[in-house]
């Protein structure tokens, strides 16, 4: 999904955002605190990994901000600070999970995945499962029946926006902001060719991505009808 990355030491953020992307994921890496509280006013998210010492606004005035406006995105604090007092004055703000540095990153994908399960509304395990297609998070992988099928990453992440609400029509825009960051030069046209891609792979599978012209493209069960 769509990341928003706050962490102004460059060997972490580096790591983390090249973690992410091998997996599919969009980050957006942002290192001061001012700039990121700005980017969050008006940029939709679906999990803010937020550092708490950073130049301009420290994590937990950037949280709190959010909470205040009522935005309700996932968010994950980091911090160096292992005292209590830290802790739990992240989560009564509304931090949604926390890690203290130094940590492992597995432990941190592992975290991340279960916040995008709960926002998302989905099954509490790693796995989505829309007709016979059944897309594993956490080892990235895809079955139609007993085939597997081999996905790019952009390709899976598509997948699973589709596949985590089956039936709800996305646009071409929300997709676009969903697998594109600010870095990358992608049009609507880049849209097409990746549902285009995934329909071809996808063939003969229970499920079946459907295209609603001038609205967008949802996945159908078949098993639904």
């Amino acid at each position: 999904m769509r990341i928003l990355l706050v962490e102004d030491t460059d060997d972490v953020g580096e790591a983390i955002c090249r973690r992410f992307q091998q997996t599919g994921h969009t980050v957006d890496w942002e290192t001061d605190g001012t700039a990121a509280s700005e980017i969050l006013a008006h940029t939709a998210y679906d999990l803010v990994i937020l550092d708490v010492m950073l130049p301009g606004l420290d994590g937990f005035s950037i949280l709190k901000k959010l909470r205040q406006a009522r935005i309700g995105i996932p968010v994950l604090m980091l911090t160096a600070r292992s005292e209590i007092d830290d802790r739990v004055g992240a989560l009564d703000l509304g931090a949604d999970d926390y890690l203290v540095k130094p940590f492992d990153f597995r432990e941190l994908e592992a975290r991340a995945r279960v916040l995008l399960r709960r926002s998302s509304g989905g099954d509490p395990t790693n796995f989505i499962v829309c007709g016979d297609i059944r897309l594993d998070r956490a080892n990235r992988n895809v079955m139609v029946g007993r085939r597997e099928v081999q996905l790019k990453r952009r390709e899976i992440a598509l997948l699973e926006i589709l596949a985590s609400r089956p039936g709800r029509v996305f646009s071409k825009e929300e997709l676009l902001d969903q697998l594109f960051g600010f870095d990358d030069a992608a049009g609507v046209n880049a849209i097409e060719l990746y549902v285009g891609r995934l329909r071809k792979k996808l063939d003969g599978a229970r499920a079946r991505i459907v295209t609603l012209r001038g609205t967008g493209y949802q996945l159908v069960s078949d098993d639904a009808a």
